[in-house]
């Protein structure tokens, strides 16, 4: 019998914040059955680190860059074939509950059905200006997210994501009780633990406040930063603000909080495949399209290499199928596509209307991790970038180019810290030098570099012209063409829509 998928994606939940990756602290309970139950991937990354080009090249199966995917206001060309399309070939009907951060006129992608609207801009609102340089934000960021952390009665990403879960239940239900019994997939996808770090009472208070540790990496000095470290340091406003310990354990207790409530909804969502008795017939894949660095190196947010950034969680669960196991080959976010494909098509996928860049990480299901490529390629160019970057990996090195300025080495068996950078180290001259030929062979920076000025310029001519309309969004109620965050910044408008927390003793 083909499986069901579900498809469950996280926004901004950081790898190393999971106890199935070795955190210490965060309550998860449904995340660890996942885990225990299921095969953990233990090095994946996203391909590049921002919300919009992770999502499209994780549903395209290339990288980024290829797709024209370089910042959070990059059109997603309709004319790309997604998994969702591969899978409706083969008879999947294929669902979406929740945040995609699809730019463009097309907003399924391949997808039969959307559930919800989006909750950010689906136009050109938030495009990047490197003639600006590295201080423009697009989307207004800001410390604020980070001074401001704590508990609250309610937020915007809390009213997106209990609509997202009450839809995706309900799409269950519904293709239980389907006539027509095709398999299908259903994507859902939160928005949460994405910044601004605040969460309702109830998940605040799972944790002990004086347990919750500081970053394990204090802050650095510009002069120990890498090129886009330091212009991330003035993107996001480090510059103009103090930040406290107070501030960083309010917003890793946040954190912690907002991944329990996530937690709580994929416990709902198992319960209703049980309830509708399709839990032994879905697949269950979890994941997130970047990570989050949670104040170490004094960095916030996402926008690096670095491991908080860039590696995520995947969890692949279906007990009747596999045996629970730890992969230890590196992934990427590129690999889903084939390997959703391969499931559904019980045997290798061949029909692929252009190349992709995944591999199919069947075999590593079935105890067969040493076929994988252990290769995995990220880039950037979105906010607080003023040039192309790439990172291969390998094994346990990691190499980095960040805009031709700064070159980074690093062995993360011995250096999980990333702290001690190899790249003039003698000793690993050869790795070095291997690695960085790997990624000068896929890619030439200065052509890279005239495209992405090239289509920065369109769209923002484009934006400033019509003022962002028309605004592309999905509607599904009649106005969601003015719910959520559309052509203004992220972080104050989620702070306008914040509903503070006030302790009890000083109710009225």
């Amino acid at each position: 019998m083909r499986p069901n998928f579900l498809f469950i994606m996280a926004d901004q939940l950081a790898a190393p914040a999971l106890s199935i990756y070795g955190d210490k602290i965060v309550k998860a309970p449904a995340i660890d059955a996942l885990g225990a139950e299921g095969v953990v991937f233990e090095n994946t990354y996203c391909n590049l680190p921002m919300c919009g080009p992770s999502r499209a090249s994780l549903h395209a199966g290339r990288m980024p860059f290829s797709i024209g995917m370089h910042d959070n206001a990059s059109e997603f060309m309709a004319s790309i074939p997604t998994f969702a399309h591969y899978l409706r070939g083969l008879d999947y009907n294929v669902e979406l509950s929740g945040k995609m951060h699809f730019v463009g006129a097309d907003q399924l992608h391949g997808y039969n059905k959307r559930h919800t609207t989006e909750i950010y801009p689906a136009n050109f609102a938030w495009t990047v200006d490197w003639s600006k340089g590295c201080k423009y934000r697009p989307t207004g960021l800001t410390m604020a997210p980070v001074i401001e952390s704590g508990p609250c009665i309610r937020t915007l990403q809390m009213d997106y994501d209990d609509e997202v879960a009450y839809h995706g239940l309900q799409a269950i239900y519904d293709l239980a009780r389907r006539q027509n019994k095709d398999p299908w997939m259903l994507t859902v996808s939160f928005t949460h633990p994405h910044s601004p770090f605040v969460i309702s009472d109830e998940f605040w208070d799972i944790y002990d406040h004086s347990k919750i540790p500081l970053p394990t990496v204090p802050p650095m000095e510009l002069k120990q930063m890498d090129h886009l470290s330091r212009n991330l340091h003035y993107c996001q406003g480090r510059d103009e603000c103090s930040l406290t310990n107070e501030h960083r354990r309010n917003a890793k207790h946040a954190y912690y909080g907002m991944i329990s409530y996530i937690d709580s909804k994929i416990a709902g969502l198992r319960h209703a495949l049980e309830r509708s008795g399709m839990a032994d017939d879905t697949i269950i894949i979890l994941t997130a399209d970047h990570g989050e660095m949670m104040g170490e190196r004094g960095m916030w947010y996402k926008q690096h290499f670095f491991e908080w950034a860039s590696k995520v969680p995947l969890v692949m669960h279906a007990p009747k199928r596999w045996s629970a196991r730890r992969v230890q080959k590196n992934a990427s976010l590129l690999d889903i596509m084939p390997t959703l494909l391969d499931l559904a098509n019980g045997a290798q996928f061949t029909d692929y209307a252009s190349p992709i860049d995944g591999q199919s990480l069947v075999p590593a299901l079935y105890g067969k991790q040493d076929e994988l490529n252990d290769i995995v390629f990220a880039e950037f160019a979105a906010d607080g970038s003023t040039g192309p970057s790439r990172m291969v990996k390998r094994g346990s090195f990691k190499f980095m180019d960040i805009e031709g300025v700064d070159y980074l080495l690093f062995d993360l068996s011995t250096d999980p810290n990333e702290l001690n950078n190899l790249i003039d180290n003698p000793e690993y001259a050869a790795e070095a030098s291997s690695l960085r030929a790997i990624c000068e062979s896929v890619w030439d920076r200065q052509t890279m570099y005239n495209t992405i000025t090239s289509e920065q310029k369109k769209r923002l001519k484009i934006h400033k012209i019509t003022g962002g309309e028309p605004s592309y969004v999905n509607v599904v109620r009649t106005d969601d063409a003015s719910r959520y965050i559309r052509n203004a910044g992220a972080a104050e408008t989620k702070a306008r829509a914040r509903l503070p927390y006030v302790p009890p003793h000083n109710k009225e």
